[in-house]
């Protein structure tokens, strides 16, 4: 052929390459072309791996060292969560004064929590889908500010009914924050470094619910001779203070990186809430991760808000107690705090060691934590009748085996859903690990032990005693006042019939957490092909839709023109 022809051949082609240069993909490959450097001028050309950020699988590379914005970034994220847990449970660590002050039962007691988490859970979808779509960064400001606002009033209420309406008012601020914190945190780091820098984010979970433990009890405390009964208000207090702080420190210092920056996924859109429904729905691991984490929820609710409250049971019940009632919150607190410190980077690293050999390896770790926690929740429940620092020691072994899962769970969700959807991935699982969680979880151990009392038998009446004869006079007189000591005998519902129907019914965390061990196992046969799903997303590689026919490879057009121009391009 004329070597005019073929000149004119290759114009044409490069010319049908330039007009489709818009409809085709960019080259994903993480490799270029260059001179063997051992032969020389020889021509021969090799593919090497490209030396660049990336690693060889095409996902981007960690940076070990941390800019000063991420630093502060992650440093004000942290503290907003810790003033968060301790705001939710400073109320358990002072539920005893306050079902004195409003007369509360039982059930009355875990409607409080229940309250707050309903609300919580049903506008975590709403700030989801916000966060995915506006601002982050005001979206928590104006979140948190309702929060302080509503639990700093509350604390003035003068009945039982205004102080519930607050509470749930609390749930509205917090929804903001949770749902949306973890997705910047997401978009600062990839790998190993996510994985460490959300282990210590999660650190706030048990260690704000210990500090809110032992600050509320601890001013109720120390202002009870000043105020009385009515102590447990300041108590609640301290948290709106430290929130107003954390709200400057958002404003003014915290900056908000962009939606998949880390990842290199800038040219995600977001989509309408359906797709995303229609996303995450289909997502396996996505579905048995929530699951699991729904049973993690129950039995962490469960055991947090009636936690001190049954200890302080247990020790009135006991002959010869070895704890004080006053000091169980601040022990309890103190043992939420240490299993924390303990449990959550275990559980981090376990995960980031073992998922190098095996890519599913997280959720593993989780459920293996779940079922080691079974027997020694069990037994820290049933010491508790007999000797409370035992049963101290058991339940913290138990808190750290339970607090293996919170950064890891958080980890699963963020690298199984690409980042367009984070949030309302966050917020969808707070909706469902709460409503069938901790958000039954405290009123339904409640109404359990309520409907127990009357099945049990209080343990005075069966208690003997010798006595001297009695004269016939003296039987006279009993025997005509045997109707009025039988009306006047029933007693008022004792510590010992309170604790034992609340021993029974917290069992039922045993079997919920054997059913979240459950989920985690099946979760670990989907975890690693939903990871590859979206990485291949992420990166372009495939189409974010659905349906069928939108999965087609680009590299078999119907146009056998094309299929030899787009070879010679790769």
């Amino acid at each position: 052929m004329p070597p005019y022809n073929i000149q004119k051949r290759d114009s044409l082609k490069l010319q049908n390459i330039a007009d489709m240069e818009g409809d085709l993909r960019n080259n994903l490959s993480r490799q270029e072309l260059i001179r063997h450097p051992d032969e020389g001028s020889d021509p021969n050309v090799v593919v090497v791996p490209r030396r660049d950020s990336s690693e060889d699988d095409g996902s981007p590379a960690e940076n070990p060292r941390l800019t000063r914005t991420q630093k502060t970034t992650v440093a004000i994220l942290c503290f907003v969560n810790l003033i968060n847990y301790m705001d939710r449970f400073t109320v358990a660590g002072i539920l005893s004064d306050i079902t004195k002050t409003f007369d509360m039962t039982e059930s009355q007691s875990g409607l409080l929590q229940t309250a707050f988490v309903l609300v919580y859970m049903i506008m975590a979808p709403v700030f989801g889908y916000l966060g995915d779509r506006f601002s982050r960064k005001y979206l928590m400001a104006v979140g948190i500010f309702f929060w302080c606002l509503a639990t700093l009033v509350g604390s003035f209420m003068p009945n039982y009914l205004l102080f519930l309406l607050f509470r749930c008012f609390v749930g509205v601020g917090e929804a903001s924050y949770s749902t949306i914190a973890p997705t910047i945190i997401s978009d600062l780091f990839v790998k190993d470094l996510r994985s460490k820098m959300l282990a210590v984010f999660y650190f706030a979970i048990p260690v704000g619910s210990g500090l809110g433990y032992i600050i509320g009890a601890e001013v109720t405390n120390l202002l009870s001779d000043s105020h009385g009964s009515e102590a447990w208000r300041w108590g609640l207090r301290v948290t709106p203070v430290m929130g107003f702080l954390a709200l400057f420190l958002i404003l003014c210092l915290l900056q908000e990186p962009p939606r998949g920056e880390s990842e290199g996924g800038q040219h995600l859109q977001s989509t309408s809430f359906l797709e995303d429904l229609g996303y995450l729905f289909t997502n396996k691991s996505f579905i048995l991760s929530t699951l699991a984490f729904t049973c993690v929820t129950f039995v962490a609710g469960a055991l947090a808000w009636w936690g001190p409250y049954f200890t302080e049971l247990g020790v009135k019940v006991q002959k010869d107690p070895n704890a004080k009632e006053e000091n169980v919150a601040f022990v309890f607190g103190a043992i939420a705090m240490t299993a924390g410190l303990i449990g959550v980077p275990l559980g981090s690293f376990s995960g980031q060691k073992l998922r190098v050999k095996f890519p599913f390896a997280d959720p593993l770790v989780c459920g293996v934590g779940l079922l080691i926690s079974v027997p020694l929740i069990i037994a820290a429940m049933v010491l508790a009748e007999f000797n409370t620092i035992v049963s101290y020691v058991v339940v913290f072994f138990g808190q750290v085996f339970l607090n293996l899962n919170w950064a890891v769970v958080s980890d699963i969700v963020l690298y199984i859903v690409i980042p367009t959807r984070r949030s309302s991935a966050e917020a969808f699982q707070i909706l469902f690990s709460h409503a069938l969680g901790d958000a039954g979880s405290p009123y339904l151990i409640g109404v359990v032990a309520e409907s127990l009392q009357p099945y049990i038998t209080p343990r005075n009446t069966t208690t003997n005693t010798t006595m001297e004869p009695l004269s016939t006079t003296t039987l006279e007189y009993f025997n005509s006042t045997e109707a009025t000591i039988t009306t006047t005998a029933t007693p008022k519902v004792d510590d010992y019939v309170k604790f034992k129907a609340l021993q029974y019914s917290m069992f039922l965390c045993a079997i919920i957490n054997i059913l979240g061990a459950i989920f985690f196992f099946l979760n670990s046969c989907f975890i690693r092909k939903d990871k590859e799903k979206c990485d291949q997303i992420i990166a372009g590689a495939v189409e974010d839709r659905e349906s069928t026919s939108s999965n087609r490879s680009l590299s078999t057009p119907e146009d056998p023109e094309a299929e030899q121009t787009q070879n010679l391009i790769t």
